[in-house]
């Protein structure tokens, strides 16, 4: 009986299957919350209530990605979105500090029109968006977003539209 007492303090039936304990995000990340809302899920018994929490994570050298799941508290939420959003980091291709060109993106009922900028003239975007051009360190331009004000589907479309741009070397490329 002592025995098995002094193995279980050892640590040797963890339940974690031999991963690591979840250190959180490494130094060259910073995360945002960008939508914390509580939500019900309607059983035979009654309501169950979770929340379901939208993160966004950037180095502001060009990576950025955003993760929405779902937990039994807040903070089991924000980690879960967080963990999954460092598995689908999206690198993006600047150019002096703006994006390439002009892009136009629509998902679901948002559309958002992002145009490069001149040096010096910063991030003038509103909102959810703002927050998606500072995480991924785009220093320079001009965003409009129309239709939808959801937090959740202007990022996704922005994100979108950041993942389909094209540098000139990538459009020599595809010409040849």
């Amino acid at each position: 009986m002592e025995e098995q007492k002094k193995i279980a303090k050892k640590g040797s039936f963890g339940g974690k299957r031999g991963r690591a304990k979840r250190d959180g995000l490494p130094q060259e990340f910073d995360s945002k919350i960008i939508d914390l809302a509580r939500v019900t899920r309607v059983m035979a018994g009654g309501k169950r209530m979770s929340f379901r929490a939208c993160v966004l994570i950037g180095d502001k050298k060009g990576r950025v990605a955003m993760g929405v799941k779902k937990g039994a508290d807040v903070q089991l939420a924000v980690q879960k979105a967080t963990d999954y959003a460092k598995k689908h980091l999206l690198t993006i291709k600047l150019s002096a500090g703006t994006i390439p060109h002009q892009v136009l993106e629509k998902f679901k009922g948002a559309q958002v029109l992002l145009k490069p900028a001149k040096p010096g003239t910063g991030v003038i975007a509103g909102g959810a968006v703002r927050s998606v051009m500072e995480m991924s360190g785009i220093k320079n331009v001009i965003a409009k977003m129309r239709g939808s004000g959801n937090k959740i589907n202007n990022v996704t479309a922005t994100l979108n539209a950041l993942s389909n741009l094209q540098t000139r070397e990538d459009i020599e490329k595809l010409k040849q």
